[in-house]
């Protein structure tokens, strides 16, 4: 039989997990002539619209056994769906048998994936292990010349429109297509299942990886107008620019999304009240007080011509002394845990501005994989969630930092965990005041975020670097780098330490009457 005949619908197994739009869906293959076998919470749904339905047990003459871990396992069904009707063997065994074809099957699977993000014990996440549903679900979809399978319920509309066209059969194109999202939802299905397993004997990377997502959204283009992007969620959620909601504003494009990520990532590091600037994935400025709009001025204050078309992110609910500030300056995306409706009321007037709304902030901590691309592969790591405290700082010079150079040290080095290396960030009082970005040498970081800070403080005028303290992501390999910082008027230093020269380092910080302390972690971020 060509591929390309369209396959009549005369009997139809629904059994889902998700029963939106299912009663409709029922009554119209119903209204087609369709005979419908059904199990439980589906059958029940259906039965109570009104609409015919043949249980599963009556069909094979197997009742549902073991608490209904085994219902759909019988040869009636897996043969009513396997059979190929063009081979006269698999006829004649049908007939042998008296097993009935089974021309679409309708399912999804257990709710794995919220029994998880429930926090539910062990042996609750074990019984949502779907077993019958993905077996059915693969026969249909390996057999996809005769059935029909359904695995999302956004897929009802298309079928019943190609059925209405086609006289109750559906075309093979979109036989095919539904085979391939069937495919990829058990796939998903599964990955997800062995992530969890993997976590739950502590194995961060398994002979096997595997990861899947969901499409959100597909995007006008990717990096570049050549390229093609999409948005993809992975659960269980955590809290970002991937789940946020979008309260006005244009649509995102893949630059917005990644620069928003990078500014929420960034922002979630402090506990106090918080804004990030971010331009490129890079951040142009952050601050920290008592208020957002005092923080959000600072913020600004250390490199306000590269936070023309930026990203901002806060740490608190927006508030309107804040938005009115933020209106004034042109900026892409503001993302924030929540937007009260006196801000949104002032954003409201910049209609192109995106303002997404995340719920709550992400977890710093929070352990995960990043992958990167190789050809023919791709790198996995766990997430850069460490993180330094001050009693875990050792002190290498003779002058110990202040109580203000250490608050500012812990400052600087979270912010330099977030700008791509090399990374040198200069901080004052709570606040970004130069920031120096993916250089090759570490001095020349070190000299852009003192030139910044003297483009910011303006011709004549004292930068805010004299006074600073200096983080670096990795350890200065020469002196050179640290007395570029000490030119730019910096009078501690917070870096992982580690270098063959780590000496010759701390005496050129004695002799400049710095303070310097080892985090024994370093911050690479390419």
């Amino acid at each position: 039989m060509p591929l390309d005949t369209p396959m009549p619908v005369k009997r139809a197994l629904i059994s889902v997990s998700d029963k939106t739009g299912l009663a409709d869906f029922g009554r119209f293959l119903s209204s087609q002539g369709v005979e419908i076998l059904s199990t439980g919470g589906s059958a029940q749904t259906l039965a109570e619209a009104g609409i015919p339905v043949v249980e599963v047990a009556s069909h094979t003459g197997f009742p549902e056994i073991m608490g209904g871990r085994v219902k759909t396992l019988h040869p009636k069904i897996h043969g009513g769906i396997l059979a190929r009707r063009d081979l006269p063997a698999h006829v004649a065994a049908m007939e042998e048998h008296a097993i009935a074809g089974i021309d679409m099957v309708v399912s999804n699977l257990y709710p794995f994936e919220a029994t998880l993000a429930s926090g539910a014990d062990f042996d609750t996440c074990v019984e949502n292990i779907d077993i019958g549903g993905p077996a059915m679900v693969r026969a249909s979809a390996k057999n996809h010349d005769f059935v029909t399978i359904i695995t999302d319920p956004a897929d009802y509309g298309a079928v019943e429109t190609e059925m209405t066209a086609n006289k109750g059969a559906v075309g093979a194109a979109l036989r095919r297509r539904l085979a391939m999202v069937a495919f990829a939802h058990t796939a998903a299905y599964d990955a997800m299942i062995a992530g969890w397993l993997a976590g739950e004997v502590g194995e961060t990377f398994p002979k096997r990886l595997s990861a899947a997502g969901r499409l959100k959204q597909t995007l006008r283009y990717g990096e570049n107008p050549h390229q093609e992007a999409a948005v993809y969620l992975q659960g269980p959620a955590r809290p970002g620019v991937a789940t946020a909601e979008q309260l006005q504003g244009k649509e995102l494009s893949y630059n917005n999304l990644n620069d928003t990520n990078a500014a929420f990532e960034l922002v979630s590091e402090f506990e106090a009240p918080a804004v990030a600037i971010i331009k490129h994935a890079n951040p142009c400025g952050v601050g920290s007080r008592d208020s957002l709009a005092a923080a959000y001025a600072e913020a600004l204050a250390c490199d306000p011509v590269s936070a023309f078309g930026g990203i901002i992110a806060v740490n608190r609910p927006l508030d309107a002394k804040t938005a009115e500030e933020v209106a004034k300056l042109f900026a892409e995306v503001v993302i924030a845990p929540a937007v009260d409706d006196s801000a949104r009321a002032v954003l409201a007037a910049k209609k192109n501005l995106r303002v997404l709304v995340t719920g709550a902030m992400a977890d710093p901590a929070a352990p995960g994989l990043v992958m990167t691309p190789l050809a023919g592969g791709f790198l996995a790591q766990s997430r850069d969630n460490g993180r330094v405290a001050a009693d875990a700082l050792k002190v290498v010079t003779k002058r110990s930092p202040s109580a203000r150079e250490l608050a500012d040290m812990i400052f600087a080095f979270r912010v330099a965990k977030h700008v791509k290396s090399n990374a040198i960030v200069y901080v004052r009082d709570g606040a970004t005041v130069g920031i120096g970005a993916g250089q090759m040498s570490r001095v020349d970081s070190s000299r852009i975020a003192a030139w910044k800070a003297r483009e910011a403080a303006g011709e004549g005028k004292t930068p805010k670097t004299e006074g600073s303290v200096v983080a670096s992501d990795a350890f200065f390999p020469f002196a050179d780098g640290l007395l570029a910082a000490v030119e730019a008027g910096a009078t501690a230093v917070i870096q992982p330490g580690g270098s063959m020269r780590d000496d010759e380092v701390i005496k050129a910080a004695d002799d400049a009457g710095l303070a310097m302390v080892f985090t024994g972690m370093r911050h690479f971020r390419h």
